[in-house]
């Protein structure tokens, strides 16, 4: 039976620290084997994993199988693909081997709008300036004045009231609340909100109007809980002061109504009175690529730029972002980037920057960007490919397949690591600009990844 008939075992991972390490040992043992693909059709879909990654889930196998494929071989299996009118009049494509980083394959590269992909490049500067291990703190400190509170933003947009946030593994204001009673001793008269830790504008230029109408994005502040919702699931019509609305919800655990509140500043120096600390930023990083969570992208983009001494704005974001991938000797180029998150029509990168990045993540050299290969959906499994190849031609990259989505009207994008017939992981990249039909464009993206997961390609 030849590798590209033989059935496949999938083997349940783990997240966290380290997995880089796991997954390369557990590969070489398994020599390579990848899942089995999901009978088709399928009616119900198997639950997808959780945001904390700790889930059964379909591997990829190690980088080297067999041979890779030609680019002869590609060029005649993804020609026809590529001029697909439904994919629009901009396409740029990558195609890499991921063991040895050679380019395969190449089309109609250049600066693209890369959409939701663009997360991909903010992850891998959050993780490699921060650290996958780095929590952000929510604190509360005594006012200047007495009987004040101040609660400070430390930049986690996944803070949550209580047990029942967005957010699995959240820091909850009620422990907050529990220790700023324990510790001031007296009742509280004011709760003031600080957010001064992020600056410069709340949204970014070449966002479409109606995102946080739509739930796509709030106002990025560095105080927020759910990542801005005004109810912990439901994503439309995001709050316009997500900090005060943070304050607000503080205070009626404190005790205190919704006009005990008001923006103010901590005094350097001033008396704890507690803390609360965000999940580890490997799973928030997870979370972002899994769900393409914007306010955590935003969030995280900030954090990169105060450590590289940028201001924490979405200009210093992208300033930042782009010297760290720089210094990772990626390909940045024709990189443009007007935020973190791929929410802005101005952004721009090329396609073999994805397909950099993507290697970067799977080859094992930076353990520290593993949630970046973990926290990619899984075709027909998971986040926002759960119901994407489980029908038809597609369904063969089903459980073999792993990517990042990209969508905004006119712009569609897919960037992740697939393992084609002869057992060779692949990263690749499609951006798709200037199409009039989202879901035509999809449709037509799958079936050039799909074909790559089919591809002998000699």
């Amino acid at each position: 039976m030849t590798g590209r008939h033989r059935q496949r075992r999938r083997i349940p991972v783990r997240s966290g620290i380290g997995l880089t390490v796991v997954l390369a040992v557990a590969l070489l043992v398994l020599g390579g084997n990848r899942p089995p693909r999901p009978a088709a059709p399928v009616a119900d879909r198997p639950p997808a994993p959780s945001w904390s990654g700790t889930d059964p889930g379909p591997v990829l196998p190690a980088l080297a199988g067999g041979r890779p494929p030609s680019a002869a071989g590609l060029a005649r299996t993804l020609g026809a693909r590529l001029g697909d009118p439904r994919l629009g009049t901009e396409v740029g494509v990558s195609v890499v081997d991921a063991a040895t980083g050679g380019t395969l394959y190449s089309a109609g590269t250049g600066a693209r709008v890369p959409a939701a992909t663009a997360k991909l490049t903010t992850a891998t500067a959050a993780l490699t300036v921060l650290g996958a291990d780095r929590r952000f703190r929510t604190t509360a400190v005594a006012g200047e004045r007495p009987g004040d509170v101040v609660l400070v933003g430390g930049g986690d947009p996944t803070l949550s009231v209580s047990v029942g946030g967005s957010y699995r593994g959240a820091a909850r204001l009620t422990d907050l609340a529990r220790q700023v009673r324990r510790r001031l001793g007296h009742a509280p008269r004011r709760v003031l909100v600080d957010a001064t830790l992020f600056t410069g504008p709340d949204r970014a230029p070449g966002w479409d109007g109606d995102v946080r109408v739509n739930g796509d994005v709030a106002p990025i502040t560095a105080l927020m809980v759910d990542g801005g919702r005004t109810a912990p699931r439901y994503d439309r019509n995001r709050s316009t002061a997500p900090d005060l609305d943070a304050g607000i919800k503080f205070a009626q655990l404190l005790g205190l109504p919704a006009s005990a509140v008001r923006r103010g500043r901590a005094a350097r120096g001033a008396r704890p009175l507690g803390t609360v600390r965000s999940a580890p930023l490997a799973s928030l990083v997870e979370r972002m690529l899994r769900t393409s969570d914007n306010v955590i992208a935003e969030a995280l983009g900030r954090q990169v730029a105060l450590a590289r001494h940028e201001p924490a704005s979405f200009a210093g974001a992208a300033t930042a972002i782009h010297a760290v991938l720089r210094d990772l000797d990626l390909p940045v180029g024709d990189l443009r980037m007007a935020d973190a998150s791929g929410l802005s029509r101005a952004d721009r990168l090329d396609p073999a920057l994805l397909t950099a990045v993507l290697r970067l993540a799977a080859g094992g050299s930076r353990p520290e960007l593993s949630s970046v290969y973990t926290g990619l959906p899984v075709a027909g499994y998971s986040g926002a490919l759960a119901d994407r190849y489980r029908r038809g031609s597609a369904h063969r990259a089903a459980g073999v397949l792993r990517a990042k989505t990209g969508t905004l009207a006119g712009v569609q994008g897919l960037a992740g690591l697939v393992v084609d017939a002869d057992q060779r992981l692949l990263a690749f990249a499609v951006l798709a600009n200037g199409n009039d039909d989202g879901a035509a464009a999809t449709a037509a993206i799958d079936g050039v990844a799909a074909s790559l997961a089919g591809c002998g390609c000699r």
